[in-house]
């Protein structure tokens, strides 16, 4: 089995007296495309910095491409691509240099790949960087990060300032790169439709921790809403194990479970006498679910 391509182990991070990470484990297989999502202050950009080793973690190991993110070599940091969340480009350079300043660093560039996007993405060539809009100038520090088809991608709410058109073209280009099996993308963000189209694996950071890392898959199987029917009104202290949120009203129970499997729902209407109707949810309602308890 190939090592991870990134591995965080038992992280934690605190800027002064806020803890921010309390223990993440993460591990990244080649070739996978992980959505990273949470809420505002949940910790994904410090995780990515950690993880990067542009933060030192108080507590805990990560290791990148083999090495330790801490003290990474020239040559697994020409291996990187990076959007971080505020971007920061030489306003000075025109938009042509800046793309052609950035590929001399790299001894492969697709230029022919760039060129294509700089034009679908209307971005302007000799407009200078600092007169760019804000869409505009996520939109070259993406180009900039995809030039040398980095083996690992990282991005940070990459899409949060482009308009739609823009973000289907974001997307089309973050699926070309992932039918490469040998890449690996980690990528946050609060729209989960975005990531509902690209990601295999998602991992969700609650409250500093991970609440869930599987596939996308495996995480729609697992957590349902059941509408449930009961025989006779529930009691007082009526509560399930993985219960992410509840509502019950005599004999009517609307409850939303994490690990749903088909003996549980049977066990149920056995138990309850009851009928159960179970709905599935989309990844917005999911994470909406885990983050009521």
């Amino acid at each position: 089995m190939s090592s991870p391509v990134l591995d965080c182990q038992n992280v934690t991070k605190s800027y002064g007296k806020k803890e921010v990470l309390r223990g993440v484990s993460l591990a990244l297989e080649p070739g996978t495309v992980v959505g990273l999502l949470g809420k505002n202050g949940a910790g994904k950009t410090t995780l990515i910095k950690c993880a990067l080793g542009l933060a030192r973690p108080n507590a805990g190991t990560v290791t990148l491409l083999g090495e330790p993110a801490w003290a990474l070599s020239a040559e697994a940091k020409a291996r990187l691509g990076y959007v971080p969340q505020t971007i920061v480009l030489y306003p000075w350079m025109k938009v042509r240099h800046m793309i052609d300043y950035t590929a001399s660093f790299y001894p492969r560039w697709n230029h022919g790949f760039i060129s294509d996007l700089l034009a679908r993405w209307e971005l302007p060539g000799e407009s200078r960087v600092g007169t760019l809009s804000v869409g505009q100038l996520q939109k070259l520090a993406i180009l900039l990060a995809l030039g040398h088809e980095p083996e690992l991608l990282v991005l940070d709410e990459p899409a949060a300032a482009l308009d739609p058109v823009a973000r289907r073209e974001f997307l089309g280009a973050l699926l070309d790169i992932a039918a490469d099996t040998q890449r690996t993308i980690l990528f946050s963000t609060h729209i989960t439709a975005d990531l509902e189209r690209v990601a295999g694996h998602v991992a969700i950071l609650k409250e500093g921790v991970v609440a869930y890392f599987g596939t996308l898959d495996d995480l729609k199987d697992q957590v349902k809403r059941l509408h449930i029917t009961a025989a006779q009104p529930f009691p007082p202290a009526f509560v399930l194990a993985n219960t992410l949120d509840q509502q019950i009203s005599g004999n009517q129970a609307r409850i939303s479970l994490l690990h749903v499997t088909p003996d549980l729902v049977a066990n149920l209407q056995r138990e309850l006498s009851a009928t159960i109707e179970v709905e599935n949810l989309n990844l917005d309602d999911i994470f909406l679910e885990l983050h009521h308890g």
